[in-house]
């Protein structure tokens, strides 16, 4: 198989790479230190066709895959994962909209996403304009796996309260709230698929989402293995640079290659995707795979400890790729259970 990017794809990236550069280094720290985000980016974001490119062309999208989707992450993540969250999360939940929601439900959310007049949420709660809900709707069924559905909450309905969590460990550009309903009632209508099928929903939008994370991990892998090289290059140590020692070396040589292979599989998982075949245990090994930020930050000694040098920002960012969508020891289980054929 031939994973190189074509000149389309070689396109959005470098443009999503132009973008990052243009907008988040400037303004990185401060989202960080403030927990805070400038809806102006997202806005600019959204008017250059960056969020929801995975959403159909009739809906307002520009029709992409999971692949170029999951390109678009990798580059806003090696600038900042804070940023890069704030910016991609703006459409997560609209992949349920489009694997089941009628077509009025897509209709109505989708081309909102795509245009900048609202985000969707799991993620976001404080920002959204609508809520995807996993809501437990048939408790007496005796499968757990046959109890839950998937819910369209438009988050201007009476009883709905979004409140912002704060002192979050990284990513802490992006929204991120406690959600309480007070008798909170909806239609009929808003119900994405078939009741009681949400487990399996969530499995299937997990198939896809995981795919973006993937690339999260890669791009702050990249990033720190980037800072990683600038300061070993900088750095001078009995007279010498960091980089003239061996152990050093190794270190990098580590990374990189964690950094490509990482890529290799998340490019190949979402590529399969997007011709129509889940690959579970693929998916789950390019989610778990990059991790680069903890040995920058050895390599940084103390001063990797301090604000100062964003590999301090991607250590602490880089924890959440293996805890959301299924932390990593979930990825591993699914990863065992397929070469046990269990």
């Amino acid at each position: 198989m031939d994973f190189r990017l074509n000149k389309e794809q070689k396109d959005i990236r470098r443009a999503a790479r132009e973008f990052a550069l243009g907008e988040f280094p400037d303004r990185a720290q401060e989202f960080d230190r403030e927990e805070t985000f400038d809806l102006d980016i997202w806005r600019k974001a959204c008017d250059l066709g960056f969020i929801g490119v995975f959403i159909d062309e009739e809906y307002g999208g520009a029709g992409y895959g999971y692949f170029e989707h999951s390109l678009i992450s990798e580059e806003f993540w090696t600038v900042d994962p804070g940023i890069g969250q704030s910016l991609t999360s703006a459409s997560f939940g609209s992949e349920i909209l489009l694997l089941y929601g009628t077509e009025e439900q897509k209709q109505l959310v989708l081309p909102q996403i795509v245009e900048g007049k609202a985000m969707i949420a799991t993620t976001n709660g404080n920002l959204a304009k609508y809520v995807v809900l996993f809501a437990l709707t048939n408790p007496e069924q005796p499968s757990r796996h046959d109890r839950h559905s998937f819910i369209l909450v438009p988050t201007d309905s009476a009883g709905y309260e979004s409140n912002k969590l704060r002192g979050k460990l990284g990513i802490r550009a992006s929204d991120t709230a406690e959600l309480s309903f007070s008798d909170l009632r909806v239609p009929l209508a808003n119900l994405i698929g078939e009741e009681g099928e949400g487990f399996k929903e969530l499995m299937a939008f997990f198939n896809r989402t995981r795919l973006h994370v993937c690339a999260q991990g890669v791009g702050v892998a990249r990033a720190a293995l980037e800072e990683g090289v600038k300061y070993a290059k900088e750095r001078h140590q009995f007279g010498v640079p960091l980089a003239s020692f061996q152990t050093i070396q190794f270190k990098l040589a580590e990374m990189a290659t964690r950094v490509r292979a990482a890529r290799n599989l998340y490019y190949e998982a979402a590529w399969l995707v997007d011709q129509g075949t889940i690959d579970h245990s693929l998916i789950s090994m390019a989610k778990w795979y990059a991790k680069c930020a903890d040995e920058a930050l050895q390599i940084h000694g103390g001063y990797g400890y301090l604000d100062e040098y964003k590999v301090q920002r991607l250590y602490r960012d880089a924890k959440i790729v293996e805890i959301y969508e299924g932390a990593k020891e979930i990825e591993k289980a699914i990863i065992a259970k397929s070469l046990l054929g269990q």
